[in-house]
């Protein structure tokens, strides 16, 4: 096998079977969720979670992420109020604690309440954790 040099080497004909496996199953998941009860869970669980953010921690974080439903996805992009090194050290504080979230420099740090498998308590569960942060960074 001698593949073609630059981007068309990667190009496929027959995409690989095994990779189509997970790929039927997730389509299967999504049919049965439906698309329009994740959309409505979504709004709701990033509204919750958007509240508890803006009542519970606006004295550490900022909501970067516009309030109007329409405006966002299910995600809130958030910066910690202080230096960028303070946002560094809650994204690897939560990252240790099983919470997954990503960075997006120079100091943004994204959470994404995914209505798929996310639940209200998961919000509470980040939120319970940035106070921790807040206690041993104090």
């Amino acid at each position: 096998f001698v593949a073609t040099p630059g981007a068309d080497g990667w190009q496929l004909s027959n995409p690989p079977i095994l990779a189509l496996a997970p790929l039927r199953v997730s389509l299967s998941i999504f049919r049965r969720a439906t698309m329009s009860a994740l959309r409505a869970k979504s709004e709701t669980l990033t509204a919750y979670f958007d509240a508890l953010v803006r009542e519970q921690l606006d004295d550490v974080l900022h909501v970067v992420t516009p309030n109007d439903p329409k405006r966002r996805g299910c995600q809130l992009s958030l910066r910690v109020k202080g230096p960028r090194e303070a946002g560094r050290s809650l994204f690897e504080f939560l990252s240790a604690r099983g919470i997954v979230t990503d960075w997006r420099e120079p100091d943004v740090i994204r959470a994404a309440p995914t209505p798929l498998y996310n639940r209200h308590i998961d919000c509470l569960r980040f939120v319970l954790a940035v106070r921790e942060w807040i206690v041993s960074h104090g």
